[in-house]
């Protein structure tokens, strides 16, 4: 069994939760994996890798994602969500188009950001939410993150609901700490849900619950592998090409944009990912069983 799942990921679970319930529905033969983590509290698209596509799991790391949340102005929590416990509260100014346009205007684009205190992200070998629960607060370092779009609208006297379009590495958390600074009153992400990942999106997703209602029903769920490499240019193999890549040998690929295409062979099988070296293509993953669907 070859290929992701969509999953509408539930409230209340962790990414790892969600794969071991997948492990259960497939069996343990079955490699399973999962692109872009989402907090147990948040909702929405969840990749979900079965078999082969693990290994193109990467490769959604650049891929944009989308994001719809709701910006609870006024408090600050320690882990800058609903989950973390309240630290300061501060009157929210009245709220004018123009104070809240001019309070995001600067979180567009190319941008530097702070990481929340409350992440998966590593300091000297320990995850700092780990650090964060032992007591410990860090300097971080703002790292560049890219924010191709971010809309807003009015959702209280209190409340902003935001939708987000981002590369890698942005955290919606800290956006929403970011705006509450921006409007002098502080800020968390009270709600959250991911509205895509790449070419994975939320009205194609299937709902976790669904699949273990019905196991039959992931057959149909299942998107071939490539997916995940929507966009890439493509190109089948004749036998001998096809044979000089199973052995990982570079092959020749005449008019093919780009560093990166995805090769079928003759039958129609992915049959690996190449990478442009100069004027030839070296196979970069080679899958040399047929990768069926079911």
């Amino acid at each position: 069994m070859h290929g992701f799942l969509n999953i509408d990921k539930p409230a209340g679970m962790t990414s790892h939760d969600v794969v071991a319930r997948v492990r259960r529905l497939v069996g343990r033969g079955v490699k399973v994996g999962h692109a872009g983590t989402l907090d147990p509290a948040a909702t929405g698209v969840l990749p979900v890798a079965l078999g082969h596509a693990t290994r193109l799991i990467e490769y959604l790391g650049d891929v944009r994602k989308g994001y719809r949340g709701l910006v609870r102005l006024g408090v600050i929590t320690r882990t800058d969500d609903a989950e973390g416990e309240v630290v300061t509260t501060a009157p929210v100014p009245p709220l004018s188009p123009e104070l809240i346009a001019d309070a995001v205007s600067s979180l567009r684009g190319a941008i530097m950001q702070v990481p929340p205190m409350y992440s998966a992200l590593h300091h000297q070998g320990q995850r700092l939410y780990d650090l964060a629960r032992a007591g410990k607060t860090l300097e971080l370092e703002a790292r560049p993150v890219q924010i191709d779009a971010l809309v807003w609208e009015l959702a209280g006297p209190d409340s902003l609901r935001i939708n987000v379009i981002c590369g890698k590495g942005t955290y919606i958390r800290a956006l929403a700490r970011d705006i509450g600074a921006a409007l002098g009153c502080g800020a968390h992400l009270a709600a959250l849900q991911r509205t895509f990942v790449g070419p994975f999106l939320l009205g194609d997703a299937v709902a976790l619950a669904d699949l273990q209602a019905d196991p039959g029903r992931l057959a149909l769920a299942l998107i071939p592998p490539e997916a995940a490499l929507a966009g890439w240019p493509t190109v089948r193999l004749d036998a001998e090409g096809a044979q000089r890549a199973r052995n990982g040998l570079p092959v020749a690929l005449d008019d093919t944009p780009g560093d990166h295409a995805y090769a079928y062979d003759e039958a129609g099988t992915l049959l690996a990912v190449l990478r442009r070296e100069g004027e030839a293509w070296r196979p970069e993953k080679v899958f040399l069983a047929s990768p069926a669907r079911a």
